[in-house]
């Protein structure tokens, strides 16, 4: 079967809609169609029931699903082993929101290249969104990130909680001006939080959708902003930034997202690994 045909049916399966299918995929939505529509015919049953609100699954298309996600696996894996060199016998894909890579997932990264060598390993920094899709289609093998979906065929484990903390490069012998926020993105919860308890700021001269961007800015500009306590602290330390006191926190769940079918074996010792390394940043 072309692999291309069962990405589409996951990918539809994922938004519940052809349009937006389409949309994620950068095909036409009459592209999507015909290959849901061979699909059906090599496998003899309908696979959603379409409606004007979208496209549910039928029963045949539950059962299908979990056979569609080990066929993108078993292939994505195949062209990664063919492709490996004589050095390494496996490949790990891990993929996380941006703000996990400094000061967690690059230390885990070399503790991981430490411990199996034998094991090829890429990364990738991407939305929320965009990862639960990459897992749906199996071209990654775990990620990390603040607001994971639940689809089927995916498990999730809580690893830490992340306090966010106000930060400023402003000396404190000035008072703060609104003008000089920073307005961070840091995920759907943290944007609604933020905009509940303080409505003027949203409307402040900048804002960074890549919330690791807003430290950088206000080391350089003497200006504040919220991110985590963990990428602030060593800041703090050596007195480029400070904590103003009585600033609200905000703290929200970290998750590690993987497969349900996977090399178990082969995956506790990594997970594993992944799991002592969380507890010290929350």
């Amino acid at each position: 079967m072309d692999i291309t045909l069962a990405r589409t049916f996951l990918t539809v399966s994922e938004t519940g809609s052809f349009i937006d299918a389409a949309r994620r995929m950068n095909v036409t939505q009459s592209t999507v169609s015909a290959r849901i529509r061979v699909l059906e015919e090599q496998l003899g049953r309908p696979l959603f029931e379409r409606s004007h609100t979208g496209a549910d699954l039928t029963s045949a298309g539950e059962q299908f699903r979990k056979h569609a996600l080990a066929l993108v696996r078993v292939w994505q894996h195949a062209q990664l082993e063919v492709k490996l060199s004589g050095e390494h016998r496996d490949h790990l894909a891990v993929g996380a929101q941006m703000s996990f890579w400094q000061d967690f997932l690059l230390d885990w990264i070399g503790w991981l290249r430490g411990e199996v060598p034998d094991i090829a390993v890429s990364a990738t920094a991407s939305s929320a969104n965009e990862l639960i899709q990459r897992l749906i289609e199996g071209t990654l093998d775990l990620a990390v990130l603040y607001q994971p979906t639940q689809p089927p065929g995916l498990i999730i484990e809580h690893l830490f909680d992340e306090t966010f903390i106000l930060v400023t490069s402003i000396p404190p012998s000035r008072r703060r001006r609104n003008d000089e926020y920073v307005s961070t993105d840091w995920g759907g919860d943290f944007l609604r939080d933020h905009a509940s308890d303080f409505p003027r700021m949203e409307t402040s001269g900048l804002h960074l959708d890549i919330g690791a961007g807003g430290i950088e800015y206000i080391l350089n500009n003497e200006s504040y902003c919220y991110c985590p306590k963990r990428l602030a602290k060593k800041h703090i330390s050596n007195g480029r930034l400070r904590q103003p006191p009585r600033a609200r926190k905000f703290v929200y769940p970290v998750f590690l997202v993987y497969p349900e079918t996977r090399d178990e074996e082969a995956y506790e010792p990594i997970l594993a690994g992944l799991r002592r390394f969380a507890p010290r940043l929350g």
